[in-house]
């Protein structure tokens, strides 16, 4: 914002109090030192105005989510049991739920997803039998929500000492079984979480504040340099101690000649005037040197690889198993381990939906000779402790290493079926080229074009019995 003024031409002023947001009054106030620790409402502003507040809150769970897990059902209909689950899983958005409670623990410290049932109270647990009847829905909670019912027990004579126990959301009792609780770092005796109204985790912005406060003088010094970078100074002879209305015309003249300058102009200045750009040299330095610190420290604080938050990129592509590349994903796999506790909320409730009585009967009737007599608690049960969820690996093989991986490993099967075949009765084999083809067929090179042997021919297969060739006769001879 400027304002004319009338003997000095136009004169910047800064932007008046009321114009300030909440964010600028908040992390330039003088009172946000090393070791404050902020309030929720602190914490709230920071996630929804700062630069780097989403991301410091969200960047992990969404590069953990990057890639979906790997299902597996041993002992059943693998494919038929995957296809409902992940169905299921989609339709009822369970990503987004995880990613977002596990967002707002970072940000507050403590956060809470509970599953809704229409027509039944929250304190009341949802019967199994009819979940896949049901209207269900979930809802992530902040501790503004919770407040009063997750403080936490701080006996340590008590079972319940500093663990998350039953929740209360606006005076509503919620049962276990409905709720998962998130907590951003382990709870500190007697510890008290401003942003969680609790004696419970911290949030991801409490170390960093201060340098979250100094990335925003960071950005003022931007915006600063941005404004200041197109100045050009003209320094001009001075006329004398008198500037009459004439002279005072003429520089002005002069001056809005050189503003509307541009390329294949001509202007023309006196011998002993010069124009110049102001000189940042010496200060890209030091801002750089700065901002990066500023990055380093919130990194630090928020312990957290550095390079999520930078945007630089890899020194050779994440996939290429380079440090940064291996730390970022040792990060990723503990903030994997960290969120199994709501996957496996997730995981009761979509198999009981994806699984129910009614799409039983469908895999009854296509599998009669194994589920035909089976009831359907035997065959949900069976199916639920096969259940297996692994996460995929974030760093991957180039396909050049692929390639030179899959190379190896096929000729060792190779050299393996040669060395042991001549030694071995055919049945045996006949299941060693089964092994070296199953080998061959889990490659990636080999996806494509699989290879199928027949493994009873293979057994009954006799080879053909090599003849002598008779031996010509030596004529003896006599000396």
């Amino acid at each position: 914002m400027s304002e004319f003024d009338g003997d000095n031409g136009w004169a910047a002023v800064g932007l008046s109090s009321g114009l300030s947001t909440q964010l600028m009054r908040m992390l330039t106030s003088d009172d946000i030192v090393p070791g404050s620790a902020p309030s929720y409402e602190v914490c709230k502003t920071i996630y929804v105005y700062h630069p780097l507040g989403a991301k410091m809150a969200e960047a992990p769970i969404k590069m953990a989510q990057t890639k979906p897990r790997k299902l597996t059902v041993e002992g059943g209909p693998e494919e038929r049991l995957v296809e409902a689950f992940e169905r299921e899983w989609k339709a009822l958005g369970a990503d987004r739920y995880i990613r977002n409670t596990h967002a707002l623990s970072r940000v507050y410290g403590i956060a809470s997803c509970v599953a809704i049932a229409e027509g039944i109270e929250p304190n009341e647990p949802i019967p199994l039998d009819k979940l896949h009847e049901l209207d269900l829905t979930f809802n992530v909670v902040d501790p503004l929500n919770t407040a009063g019912s997750l403080v936490l027990e701080q006996d340590p004579n008590k079972p319940g000492f500093l663990k998350p126990g039953d929740i209360s959301i606006a005076g509503k009792p919620y049962h276990p079984s409905r709720a998962c609780v998130m907590l951003n770092e382990q709870p500190v005796y007697i510890e008290w979480t401003n942003s969680a109204y609790g004696f419970v985790g911290r949030s991801v912005y409490q170390r960093a504040l201060f340098p979250l406060k100094s990335f925003i003088q960071s950005m003022i010094t931007d915006q600063a340099v941005t404004e200041k970078a197109g100045l050009l100074v003209m320094k001009l002879d001075s006329p004398g101690s008198i500037i009459d209305r004439v002279a005072q015309a003429f520089y002005a003249l002069k001056r809005e000649h050189l503003k509307g300058a541009k390329t294949g102009n001509v202007l023309s200045i006196g011998t002993q005037e010069d124009v110049a750009s102001l000189n940042f040299q010496n200060l890209e330095g030091a801002a750089s040197f700065a901002r990066n610190n500023i990055l380093k420290n919130i990194a630090t604080a928020a312990d957290m690889p550095a390079v999520l938050l930078n945007q630089e990129t890899f020194a050779e592509g994440f996939g290429e198993g380079t440090e940064d590349a291996k730390k970022v994903a040792g990060y990723i796999d503990w903030i994997r381990a960290e969120v199994e506790p709501l996957y496996s909320f997730f995981d009761d409730f979509v198999m009981r939906r994806a699984w129910n009585p009614e799409w039983y009967k469908s895999i009854q009737s296509e599998f009669p000779e194994e589920y035909g007599s089976k009831s359907y608690d035997e065959a949900f049960y069976s199916w639920k402790n096969a259940f297996k969820a692994s996460w995929q690996n974030l760093l991957e093989e180039p396909d050049s290493e692929k390639v030179k991986t899959d190379d190896v490993v096929t000729k060792a099967a190779v050299s393996l079926f040669e060395v042991l075949s001549p030694k071995m009765p055919q049945e045996e084999v006949a299941r060693l080229a089964g092994w070296v083809a199953d080998v061959f067929n889990s490659r990636e090179t080999f996806k494509g074009t699989p290879l199928y042997l027949d493994e009873e021919a293979i057994s009954s297969y006799e080879p053909a019995q090599m003849m002598d060739e008779p031996r010509p006769e030596v004529e003896s001879s006599h000396l």
